[in-house]
């Protein structure tokens, strides 16, 4: 297996905003390598940091990074869009702070056998987690054409999805579609090459798709981010860096919903729902990287960062 390399986005703004200190609890809902949870323990040591990830790989490359944090380290395997539960089996109730940074990590691209990049020939897969549930190769050689364009269209913002859905449909009913460079092929053959997107592979928005569609991404976004939040003590934090515009809408959306608390109709002349707001917006606008940490760091020249406070 290879070594785990994943270089944290925004390390420096996640500190400022989270504000670790000692004898508080937190939470790392997408733990990877363990480069935010190490950073929060550099700041607070003496804290509590509860991490979650859905890979193997990477719980077992952050419990040997953060190993000298000892029993202020908890480990869990499971998605975040469970985290009540998964608190609830450790016996806490609420947290003061938590960090997601969404997406697929650099060690999961460039693991050939994963199957998340393009860029190399491996079984087509994709699943965070490789112990269960359905590979990207399920879904694309399983699911009727409609519904693979409409995964295309929608977690890919892909132009082309219906032609590309057409030619994957196509070229199935030959042979089973199973690996990353086939699918490729396909991809490109359905995509006029005048079309062609200098800025991007004509694969990365199917890729993209195929993906979120695997893994639940959205879905965990919402239900997780949700609990999370609820789960926040008064004056706690929340923290969430996302990548692409789907996760940054459902973000700044949800974050807006538990700012502003009443959602009586806005015709409506007074409150009648008694919602009250129960955070507040850290961030007007979703804070990127310097120039400089682009040039370190190319994966974080799309990131956003959010915060909250609890009320």
């Amino acid at each position: 297996m290879a070594e785990f390399h994943h270089l944290s986005v925004l390390p420096d703004e996640v500190i400022r905003f989270l504000e670790p200190a000692d004898g508080k609890t937190y939470l790392d809902g997408t733990l990877g390598g363990g480069g935010h949870a190490a950073l929060i323990l550099e700041k607070a040591p003496d804290a509590l940091l509860i991490g979650i990830d859905r890979d193997q790989s990477a719980l077992a490359a952050a419990g040997a990074r953060l190993a000298a944090y000892g029993e202020h380290v908890r480990l869990v395997h499971g998605d975040f869009a469970d985290v009540a539960q998964h608190l609830n089996k450790l016996g806490i109730a609420a947290l003061d702070g938590f960090i997601l940074d969404l997406g697929v990590s650099s060690h999961q691209l460039d693991t050939r056998e994963r199957g998340f990049s393009f860029q190399q020939d491996a079984p087509l897969d994709m699943r965070m987690d490789t112990s269960s549930g359905e590979t990207a190769a399920d879904l694309v050689n399983r699911l009727p054409e409609p519904e693979l364009e409409r995964i295309i269209s929608q977690f890919g913002e892909e132009r082309w999805a219906r032609r590309i859905a057409s030619f994957i449909a196509k070229e199935r009913a030959e042979s089973l579609i199973t690996t990353t460079f086939r699918l490729v092929d396909i991809i490109k053959g359905a995509v006029p090459k005048a079309k062609w997107d200098e800025r991007i592979h004509p694969a990365t928005r199917t890729f993209q798709a195929l993906r979120i569609a695997v893994n639940s991404e959205l879905d965990s976004l919402q239900q997780g981010m949700r609990a999370a939040l609820d789960l926040l003590k008064p004056g706690g934090r929340g923290v969430i860096i996302s990548f692409h515009s789907l996760e940054d809408r459902i973000v700044k959306q949800v974050f807006r919903e538990y700012a502003e608390g009443c959602t009586c109709p806005r015709q409506f002349p007074v409150c009648v729902c008694g919602n009250q707001p129960r955070v507040k917006i850290l961030t007007s606008r979703p804070v990127t990287a310097t120039q400089t940490e682009i040039v370190d760091n190319p994966r974080s020249r799309s990131a956003k960062l959010r915060a909250v406070e609890k009320l």
